[in-house]
C-alpha cells in the first residue's frame, strides 16, 4: 500500500467465497462468520488503513438475513457477494428477501466474479476448463449477474442499493443494446423491460465500478459509452494478483488515466468516488 501511495484499502472475501461445500449451510455459516470476524478485527486494529465488506453464506438466504445485521455492528461498510451462489444466480428469486433488506439499510453491494456452475450440478467443472477461470470466465460471469439482476428487476425495486461491479463492467457494455431488445420480445416474459436509455441511467445511477483486473487499453473505451468517470474506482486484486503485477498495472492505470481525463478526474477515480460512497 505505501509503495503505490493507497491512503486506505477495502477487504473482503472473493472467490470462491464463504459457502465452501456444497448444501451445508450450517458451515457455511461458521465460516462466514469467524471471516467477517477476523477482518473486523484488522480493521479496528488498524482503523485508518482499513474497512471491509462482510461476506454473507449465501445461498443460504435465512443465514444471510442474520448476519447482514450482525456485519454491520461489527462496522462493515458493505457486503461482498458473489457473481454466482451455487450456481444461483444475484438476481435470482431466492435472494429478495436478502436485496430486500439490504436496500433497508442502504447498502453498498459488491459483486465479485466467481466460476460459473450448472445449478443442477455444481461441482461440474466449466467450459474450457483448460484456460483458468480468471482469464475469461470472471468476466463472463460478472456480466451475468449484472443482467440477471437488472432483468429481474432486483435493481429498480432497491433503489437504496450501491453495486459496484468488478473489472470495468465486463462484458456489459457492449450488449446493452442486446439485451434490452431481447427484453422487449416475448421470448422473455417474466423480466424487466427496460430501454437502453434506461439501463444506461441505472448504470449512472445505482452502480459503480472498479479498475481491478486489465481495462486499459482496450477495456475502458467499451465502458464509457455507457457510463462516466464518476462511476470508476480504483480496484487491485491484491493479494491475487501479485505485487509486482499490481505494481506494473498500476504505472498502466496511472499513463492511460493522464491520456484520457483531467486532474480532478483522476482524483475522483482514485479516491474521492470512493469517499462518496463512504468508503
Amino acid at each position: 500500500m505505501d509503495r503505490l501511495r493507497i491512503k486506505r484499502s477495502i477487504l473482503s472475501i472473493t472467490s470462491p467465497g464463504t459457502h465452501l461445500q456444497t448444501g451445508n449451510f450450517e458451515l457455511a455459516k461458521q465460516i462466514t462468520r469467524e471471516t467477517n470476524d477476523e477482518i473486523a478485527t484488522v480493521c479496528r486494529k488498524f482503523p485508518d488503513r482499513f474497512k471491509f465488506f462482510a461476506s454473507l453464506p449465501l445461498p443460504d438466504v435465512e443465514g444471510s438475513l442474520e448476519e447482514i445485521d450482525r456485519a454491520l455492528e461489527l462496522g462493515a461498510v458493505g457486503f461482498a457477494l458473489m457473481t454466482n451462489a451455487q450456481g444461483y444466480y444475484m438476481g435470482d428469486s431466492r435472494f429478495d428477501p436478502v436485496f430486500s433488506k439490504l436496500n433497508e439499510r442502504k447498502a453498498v453491494v459488491f459483486v465479485h466474479p466467481t466460476q460459473c456452475c450448472s445449478l443442477d450440478n455444481p461441482e461440474t467443472d466449466k467450459p474450457l476448463a483448460q484456460y483458468p477461470t480468471p482469464m475469461m470466465e470472471y468476466l463472463f460471469d460478472t456480466t451475468r449477474a449484472v443482467v440477471n439482476l437488472i432483468l429481474s428487476g432486483t435493481v429498480t425495486r432497491n433503489q437504496e442499493l450501491t453495486f459496484l461491479v468488478s473489472h470495468c463492467g465486463a462484458m456489459l457494455p457492449p450488449l446493452i443494446e442486446r439485451l434490452t431488445t431481447f427484453s422487449a420480445t416475448p421470448l422473455l416474459k417474466s423480466c424487466e423491460r427496460l430501454s437502453s436509455d434506461q439501463v444506461k441511467e441505472l448504470l449512472r445511477t445505482q452502480f459503480f465500478f472498479d479498475l481491478a483486473g486489465m481495462p486499459f487499453p482496450d477495456l475502458i473505451h467499451g465502458f464509457l459509452r455507457v457510463g462516466e468517470s464518476s462511476r470508476l474506482l480504483y480496484g487491485s486484486d491484491y493479494p491475487y494478483t501479485p505485487g509486482h503485477m499490481t505494481r506494473a498495472l498500476s504505472q498502466i492505470m496511472d499513463m492511460n488515466l493522464q491520456q484520457m481525463f483531467s486532474e480532478e478526474e483522476i482524483q475522483r477515480i482514485y479516491s474521492g468516488n470512493a469517499e462518496t460512497l463512504g468508503l
